[in-house]
């Protein structure tokens, strides 16, 4: 019962912590920096999690690797910091929060993937939410880019989550998720020397920030999530990642001084509603499956 309890407290922690990031990274962060802030927070925290895993690609893994690095690190990353950066915190949070029941949706409409009808209504009473959340508000214009962006990084972890899941055989998933980290940040990284020349670090709290992103919202995150995975059932770990639009908006209203209207905490009730009724029976059976699932088929949602 103890380790249960401690189990579930850390696994806490990375939800809270992927919320946080669009705090940080609206606050903090350079809005006209995204390849370099991409760089930043992937390759150092693969480069951790690589020396934690202690694990390098084998055989198909290697290129397995290099292909999910581009589109779940370099593309995703890219995206997830425009949006994090150009909209405000609540409504960022709470619209990648909703990217599972998009590609719910997707797998359903294209592949053909069995959906049940709570699925289904979770879905679209999740987008519906997303829909009123952009309804104005949150103190500020909404940014065309912005939304475009989030609409962008949903359709590429949508691909990430089809070839993850494909790919998941053979390979620890945290080790996997350090390879797509490094070779995903060493790909973004002479893009951003070329394109933004050099790293946006002079000022102290954007060099924090940048740590917090890499270190805390990437590295510790991964670790304790996949070790919470192993721990704890499937539906726990489930709830737990609705902590992390919850904390999104919860920053962004106390410290970004974001107003949310009517409309908009309507729609933040809608994408919980939506998340938990897109979670019934659609987690891995087991621990021991949850663990052997990439981070796309669990969370769903930047990080």
């Amino acid at each position: 019962m103890e380790a249960s309890t401690r189990w579930t407290a850390l696994t806490a922690i990375p939800p809270i912590a992927w919320g946080a990031n669009y705090y940080v990274a609206h606050a903090y962060l350079p809005a006209d920096r995204p390849l370099w802030g991409a760089t930043l927070r992937a390759l150092p925290a693969g480069l951790v999690l690589l020396a934690i895993a202690r694990r390098r690609p084998h055989g198909r893994w290697w290129w397995r690797s290099a292909v999910l690095g581009l589109l779940n690190t370099a593309t995703f990353f890219v995206l997830v910091y425009i949006a994090s950066t150009l909209l405000p915190t609540s409504i960022a949070s709470t619209v990648m929060a909703a990217s599972p029941l998009a590609m719910l949706l997707i797998a359903w409409m294209l592949a053909g993937q069995r959906a049940t009808r709570a699925h289904l209504i979770g879905a679209v009473a999740g987008l519906a939410g997303v829909a009123l959340m952009l309804l104005g508000g949150a103190g500020e214009k909404v940014s065309l880019s912005g939304v475009l962006a989030s609409a962008a990084a949903m359709l590429t972890s949508t691909v990430g989550y089809v070839l993850s899941a494909r790919w998941r055989d053979g390979a620890d998933p945290l080790a996997m998720t350090a390879w797509q980290l490094t070779i995903g940040g060493l790909a973004l990284l002479p893009l951003a020397v070329i394109a933004e020349g050099a790293p946006p670090v002079a000022k102290p709290s954007v060099v924090l920030a940048f740590g917090y992103a890499a270190l805390v919202a990437t590295a510790l995150a991964f670790a304790l999530w996949f070790g919470g995975l192993r721990h704890l059932s499937a539906g726990t770990v489930g709830l737990l990642g609705l902590l992390n639009p919850l904390t999104g908006v919860l920053l962004g209203t106390l410290l970004a001084g974001e107003t949310l209207g009517t409309r908009q905490w309507c729609g933040l009730a809608l994408v919980i509603g939506g998340i938990l009724l897109g979670r019934q029976r659609a987690q891995p059976r087991s621990p021991k499956v949850a663990a052997e699932s990439s981070p796309r088929d669990i969370v769903g949602s930047d990080y």
